[in-house]
């Protein structure tokens, strides 16, 4: 196994409690008012919490309690990114914003606060300060080492969703 959940003993979920429409535990942060819409296998709620200066982010959500990234299955996969886009466009429909941005957290240290997969979906302004760090370029010697690393790596019998050869055309 690559990873391991990061979920503690006891954890009572609070999209779990918000989409099965179970009591929510004390320090559950959502509301009732916070479930846009639900499908038969993810949901779009309102994120409590607004990074940048405008609120308003959404989280695309499974119904079924899956930690991370590398719990979801295909089609849930798929459905969480129909979704996504699904509000993406609905976000320019209702508020007009410059543009959308996504993001997706796995483990502590990749940022992940919710032991529940959670794609955010957000609304963007030239002023939002949304991403405040830095960037900085990345040498081509060193992309072309990671590239060639992960090649192997997504080949490798090790890796549990392999890509096999004859699916690579270039």
């Amino acid at each position: 196994m690559l990873h391991s959940s990061h979920e503690p003993a006891g954890y009572r979920c609070p999209f779990c409690e918000l989409v099965n429409e179970q009591p929510f535990s004390e320090g559950n942060l959502c509301a009732p008012s916070d479930l846009i819409y639900q499908t038969k296998l993810v949901a779009a709620i309102m994120a409590c919490d607004g990074f940048g200066n405008y609120g308003g982010h959404v989280m695309i959500i499974p119904t079924a309690h899956l930690e991370s990234l590398y719990d979801l299955d295909e089609q849930t996969g798929s459905a969480i990114m129909w979704e996504t886009k699904r509000v993406a466009l609905a976000m320019k429909l209702a508020w007009n914003p410059e543009g959308t941005s996504t993001r997706q957290h796995n483990e502590p240290a990749g940022n992940q606060h919710v032991w529940h997969y959670h794609q955010h979906v957000f609304p963007r302004y030239a002023d939002d300060e949304l991403y405040r760090q830095l960037r900085h370029r990345v040498g081509v010697e060193e992309r072309a080492q990671k590239a060639a690393e992960l090649r192997t790596a997504v080949l490798s019998a090790s890796h549990p969703n392999r890509l096999q050869q004859a699916e690579i055309i270039r």
